[in-house]
């Protein structure tokens, strides 16, 4: 059985990654495949693969541990660059303040760390970046994290870079202070130019990870609140100008979806009939403004342009 006790260096590190540099011969696969095989333990427990280690934590890899899985072959490998780091390459900063950084995340990178997915998010850019995110906030694999958007949305972001600033933006977050708004655009004409969304959403007890909207006033739902407006009209889709009042998992998709106007690209949450042979490749829905106050009171809003892939996309269709 081989022992390893956290020093002060190594704390804040993710368990896979700390194998990775303390058995150099074996590969990060094949240090995964030992923790999902109990073969890892960490204080005497059998961990996750993303978790983050503390100061004095004991690392065992247990008896057969290291035979069971073959080290690495020396093969000389062309140097490819990783998908990591072209997604990590595509973040933009777009204000970086000693209290704050706020970014545009593009499409295709997760926030953290979940149970399918576990490295190349943007927790890992910000701890590389910022190593001094690694302890803000309450989670490890959450480090800084105060709100998200899913995997395939791109927009903008705020990332606390202290613990007063995380905690001052969390309070917006709860207080609905915050202003969040997205730009979607839909299969369909949506007949009014503005409207509200009052559907109660829910888990879905169909695919695993999808959310349903009920019915106003059934039961087993959570209330949700989604504010539109019409941006801009095309043959048959349309663009809106998307508020949400609260902050439902999916809430967007789900709720444009039960208006019978899916949003263009989602691989989820689909208009039955819908043919999607022309898409911009990804999801349309970005998030484009977003508003909050600073620790010193200080109102700040930016805005965020849509990629320009999306853009691509509206000139085809108009």
């Amino acid at each position: 059985m081989k022992k390893m006790t956290i020093k002060d260096k190594d704390k804040g590190k993710r368990l896979d990654i700390f194998l990775s540099e303390a058995m150099p011969e074996l590969t990060r696969s094949q240090i995964k495949k030992m923790i999902l095989e109990g073969m890892i333990a960490v204080n005497g427990e059998v961990p996750t693969v993303h978790r983050f280690l503390k100061e004095k934590d004991i690392v065992e890899v247990r008896e057969g541990g290291l035979q069971k899985v073959s080290p690495k072959k020396k093969t000389i490998k062309p140097k490819i660059k990783s998908v990591g780091t072209e997604i990590f390459a595509k973040i933009k900063i777009v204000e970086d303040t000693p209290e704050y950084l706020v970014i545009e995340k593009p499409s295709g990178l997760l926030v953290h760390p979940t149970d399918k997915e576990e490295t190349n998010t943007l927790v890992d850019w910000l701890i590389e970046k910022y190593p001094e995110c690694r302890k803000i906030g309450e989670d490890p694999a959450r480090a800084a994290i105060v709100h998200r958007l899913d995997k395939e949305v791109s927009g903008l972001m705020v990332l606390p870079k202290t613990q007063d600033s995380f905690e001052n933006i969390k309070r917006q977050f709860k207080l609905r202070t915050i202003d969040k708004k997205y730009l979607a655009l839909v299969y369909g004409k949506v007949r009014n130019d503005e409207g509200e969304i009052k559907f109660p959403i829910k888990r879905s007890s169909g695919k695993m990870g999808m959310f349903a909207a009920l019915p106003v006033g059934a039961e087993g739902g959570k209330n949700a609140l989604t504010v539109y407006h019409v941006k801009e009209r095309y043959k048959n889709y349309t663009l809106l100008e998307v508020e949400i009042m609260t902050g439902r998992t999916h809430q967007i998709r789900v709720h444009l979806l039960a208006m019978s106007h899916g949003i263009v690209g989602d691989p989820l949450y689909k208009n039955r009939g819908t043919k999607e042979k022309n898409t911009p490749g990804r999801i349309f829905l970005h998030a484009a403004e977003l508003a909050f106050t600073d620790l010193k009171g200080e109102r700040h809003q930016y805005q965020s342009r849509l990629p320009q892939s999306l853009r691509d996309f509206l000139t085809r269709i108009k």
